[in-house]
């Protein structure tokens, strides 16, 4: 089984890249996301593998740049009902926007959350927080921060923020920020408002 591997990008398609290790090339799947940062053809990249046969006796590799992102991978095709590799990789792709934000989401068991900042169907954010919820830590919410999680103020302020084209993890960062200056009564617009500062160049 192959678990790792490590040498130069040869090619990259839409949804692949070939990885030569050793004299052989290797096709390798890996989520959009990951895909746009491995590199540019001719990097040296360090990949975890996981093998996945598919129906039709072909074994295909997926790619993943952390073993963390292996382990969400590995938890959604395992746990999550009707999901195969290439499903699970779907929603891998939606769930690195902001690993951290997505855990968090699953163990609070918020839905909206899921559809508005990472694009989940309500159907699929429902599937994947019954079968994901007990197996995600509860992951540090920006209410610590000063954040109300019940006032929904954190997943509005997200939400704009990546709808005006902000990464997830840096928005999350910047309201983090906004919320220790603002004070736990600061509504939406002040915090999103304090998050751009932080946000736009200098």
């Amino acid at each position: 089984m192959i678990a790792y591997l490590r040498g130069r990008i040869v090619m990259k398609s839409g949804e692949s890249a070939v990885i030569e290790t050793n004299g052989l090339g290797y096709e390798v799947f890996f989520c959009e996301p990951s895909l746009d940062a491995l590199g540019p053809e001719g990097a040296t990249v360090e990949v975890f593998i996981a093998e996945s046969i598919s129906m039709y006796g072909g074994t295909a590799l997926y790619g993943f740049r952390s073993q963390e992102e292996k382990r969400l991978f590995d938890m959604l095709r395992d746990a999550v009902p009707n999901t195969g590799a290439k499903k699970a990789m779907d929603y891998l792709g939606k769930a690195v926007k902001s690993m951290q934000d997505f855990k968090s989401a699953v163990a609070a068991k918020d839905a909206k959350r899921l559809t508005a900042i990472f694009g989940f169907t309500a159907k699929t954010a429902d599937k994947l927080i019954s079968a994901l919820k007990d197996k995600l830590p509860a992951a540090s919410e920006a209410a610590a921060a000063g954040f109300s999680a019940a006032s929904g103020v954190y997943t509005q302020a997200l939400t704009a923020l990546t709808a005006l084209g902000f990464r997830a993890g840096e928005a999350r960062s910047a309201l983090e920020d906004a919320a220790a200056e603002a004070g736990p009564s600061a509504g939406t617009e002040a915090i999103v408002r304090l998050a751009l500062r932080r946000l736009s160049p200098k």
